[in-house]
């Protein structure tokens, strides 16, 4: 086996088809789309190569064909905030093979301890937590968007090489149509008839009010959580821009106290249901699938991308306030577009969320794992500490 460094526009082409060719007979694989991917990898459009640095591999058997290929990449910014300075790993796609797969770890854990590391979680993304984030341990049914997907065996190859687990993370599922419990119906019923409370959902002429107000309540839900810096207006305006061609408004709440912003509830359709159709080509061709994939109502699944509350005013039912919302809107509709709604995954480092999850009607419905590898293997492992 021959382990060789991406440094050719062929080997970055081939970094992207591996999966193509490995999945061929997978019903349930979704492709990404290449310019996703490409991206990560792309100085010039991966804000994260300001405070960072990455490579990547390709693993080749003797006859020369692709078996593997993996990333490695320190984020600056974060990598020193644990107890050991970590390093992170992913796109990690391998066949079934444990020696194969050791080649493409150890090349990872030499780059990274090379470079000060003394662990590296994986797998992950040198991005946001929000895409290709962990290992999925269970149901293996076709992923959402920027949800990992690999076959079970990656579970076994990775643990056997020495990985633990760091944490789980949970995506909830529930029926758009549910009721929440009479309970919980009573009390965000409660809340929207609170005249100290208004909420709204989302007007696309508006947005560039509605993304200051994602900004102010982001910054105070989110900030205080380890590695999650403060979004600037720059960063808000730049999110915003890139998922409005999707955005559907009546189903983006927000809330307000006294007319300052103190909750946000931001969903999309979800898009693999229509990317499914373009085979990772997002061109004219891929444009005009997408287009008429969405017009004749491919999408049914809500996809719950961003929830965030202030913390003065957790506690008081507003996320089943927004829910009752949407569900409203989309019941009162003479078409029922929407029949599922997926939420976007949660650490179990993060009981409270957990909770809130479960108080609007979700279920734990799949199942990634972010591991972790302590390069000194003598070291005490802990897990990813729990948000009180």
């Amino acid at each position: 086996m021959l382990l060789q460094e991406v440094t050719t526009p062929e080997q970055a082409h081939e970094f992207i088809q591996f999966p193509v060719r490995l999945y061929r007979n997978d019903p349930n694989y979704v492709r990404p789309l290449d310019q996703d991917i490409a991206q990560v990898f792309d100085r010039k459009k991966n804000k994260y190569f300001r405070h960072g640095s990455l490579t990547r591999w390709l693993l080749l058997d003797d006859a020369g064909q692709t078996i593997g290929r993996v990333a490695a990449f320190i984020n600056e910014r974060t990598a020193r905030t644990f107890d050991q300075p970590t390093g992170g790993l992913g796109f990690f796609e391998c066949i079934d093979d444990q020696a194969a797969a050791t080649l493409l770890l150890d090349a990872a854990r030499n780059w990274l301890a090379e470079r000060g590391m003394e662990a590296m979680d994986g797998p992950i993304n040198f991005g946001d937590r929000d895409q290709w984030w962990g290992l999925l341990i269970d149901n293996f049914g076709p992923p959402l968007y920027g949800q990992n997907y690999n076959p079970p065996y990656y579970r076994r190859l990775l643990e056997g090489y020495g990985f633990q687990l760091y944490f789980n993370q949970y995506t909830y599922f529930r029926k758009v149509l549910d009721p929440l419990s009479p309970e919980y119906q009573e009390k965000a019923a409660r809340l929207l008839k609170d005249s100290e409370y208004t909420f709204e959902h989302m007007r696309l002429k508006n947005l560039p009010k509605y993304t200051e107000d994602f900004r102010l309540v982001y910054n105070k839900a989110w900030v205080k959580h380890a590695g999650v810096k403060e979004m600037t207006p720059e960063q808000a305006a730049g999110i915003m821009r890139k998922l409005r061609p999707i955005l559907d408004e009546k189903v983006c709440w927000f809330a307000y106290y006294h007319g300052e912003p103190v909750g946000f509830f931001i969903a999309l359709p979800e898009l693999n249901e229509l990317f499914r159709y373009v085979n990772g080509k997002l061109d004219w061709v891929g444009k005009l699938k997408f287009a008429f994939h969405r017009w004749r109502g491919a999408v049914r699944t809500l996809t719950g991308i961003a929830f965030g509350i202030a913390p003065a005013h957790q506690r008081k039912g507003m996320e089943m306030a927004m829910v009752l919302a949407v569900s409203k809107v989309v019941q009162d509709t003479s078409k029922v577009q929407y029949e599922d709604f997926a939420m976007n995954w949660i650490g179990d480092f993060n009981p409270k969320m957990m909770t809130v999850a479960r108080n609007i009607g979700g279920n734990i419905w799949r199942t990634h794992a972010t591991y972790r590898y302590l390069f000194d293997r003598t070291k005490e492992f802990k897990r990813a500490p729990v948000i009180e």
